[in-house]
């Protein structure tokens, strides 16, 4: 929660083998034993493609999966809050565009 405190006020759920970060009832970024992974969408994936950012992979008995709408948290925004703004931003804003699952939180008009 103190990382993101220059970004916005957040909350953390556990979930699977880490937290999930949310922002008024959206989940925007993962916090993982593996890293921190910020949520992406059509919109955003080239930022995160031009900056080299890695897309979540998972290890399971049949092999790695992948989950494309999370990439790697670049490592400046640990030491810079003007990075970690615009990188939180461009994941909060895809979090805004994702369609809600009924029975899942917020609910769209």
């Amino acid at each position: 929660m103190d990382l993101f405190a220059p970004f916005a006020r957040v909350t953390v759920r556990r979930m699977f083998s880490g937290y999930g970060v949310y922002r008024e009832g959206r989940v925007f970024a993962w916090a993982l034993t593996e890293g921190i992974f910020l949520k992406t969408d059509e919109e955003t994936a080239g930022a995160f493609d031009a900056a080299g950012l890695a897309i979540f992979v998972y290890r399971t008995k049949d092999g790695a999966r992948s989950v494309g709408s999370y990439r790697r948290m670049p490592d400046s925004c640990f030491d810079d809050e003007g990075e970690l703004r615009h990188w939180a931003g461009l994941a909060w804003q895809a979090a805004l565009r994702a369609p809600v699952k009924a029975g899942k939180g917020l609910r769209r008009p």
